[in-house]
């Protein structure tokens, strides 16, 4: 029976360093020979994994937490963000003094032109302080956007009843994903496994953040890193061993796949 296994790409394919463990690599090419399905499940942005999709030869993925998801290459789903929300968020968050950060599948552009939590959140990615366009949202499809505020800020933003179309989800001491209400990787993941045909049970999800909780509860098979809080092991099915301990590699052993 043919199979399919999702990874999360920070702290799950790459380690803390932002590095691909051999043994992770080596993992996934047996899995292919294996014949079985690989894909990436990230809430980066497609622009911001390609060299990595390059390394590993996948070009099946689901990215923005589920957002824009492509299937060979070829996009088949895509849930951007509601543009007038988008603009009342850019307002309000201007008055407030929190940068914002607008992304679609090909980059991603500033509200302003310098700013120290975006320098400090996207370096911890690896990526350097986007350029400024102010008016970036404006007539073009957002699959997300970055909030860039401390957690006692948040509150002035995440109640539904200011954002009913939006759903927010930290992942950095200063910066909050700004996602449509509803989306999720979970959901990303169901549009590709409907495209394929597979069954529930022959669908596994490897992540370590809480945006993957979801995801590791929607398919038979969630395995949690080592490395992931104690509230992403518990929505798990099982849990392997550390990013840096050869995580992927034991885990797909435990489980049989290679």
């Amino acid at each position: 029976m043919k199979k399919i296994v999702f990874f999360d790409i920070d702290g799950t394919l790459l380690d803390h360093d932002k590095n691909l463990p051999d043994s992770t690599k080596e993992a996934i090419g047996k899995l292919k020979e294996n014949g079985t399905f690989v894909a990436i499940a990230t809430g980066r942005a497609p622009f911001m994994f390609e060299s990595l999709r390059s390394e590993l030869e996948i070009d099946s993925f689901v990215s923005f937490n589920g957002q824009y998801v492509v299937f060979e290459n070829e996009p088949i789903y895509r849930n951007p963000l509601k543009s007038s929300e988008i603009e009342k968020l850019y307002l309000h968050a201007q008055s407030n003094g929190h940068p914002l950060v607008f992304m679609n599948e090909k980059t991603m552009k500033s509200s302003v032109h310098h700013h120290a939590f975006i320098e400090k959140s996207m370096s911890s990615l690896k990526f350097p302080h986007p350029e400024e366009d102010r008016e970036f949202y404006s007539g073009r499809e957002l699959y997300q956007s970055l909030l860039f505020c401390e957690e006692k800020d948040e509150e002035k933003y995440i109640s539904s009843s200011i954002y009913p179309d939006f759903g927010f989800i930290r992942w950095h001491p200063y910066s909050v994903d700004v996602l449509p209400a509803g989306g999720s990787k979970a959901e990303g993941i169901k549009q590709m496994i409907k495209r394929l045909g597979f069954d529930l049970k022959d669908v596994y999800a490897f992540g370590d953040g809480l945006n993957d909780i979801e995801m590791l509860n929607a398919v038979g098979n969630g395995v949690a890193m080592g490395n992931a809080e104690e509230v992403v092991k518990k929505a798990a099915d099982h849990v392997t061993s550390g990013v840096d301990d050869e995580g992927i590699w034991k885990g797909l052993k435990e489980l049989q796949l290679i």
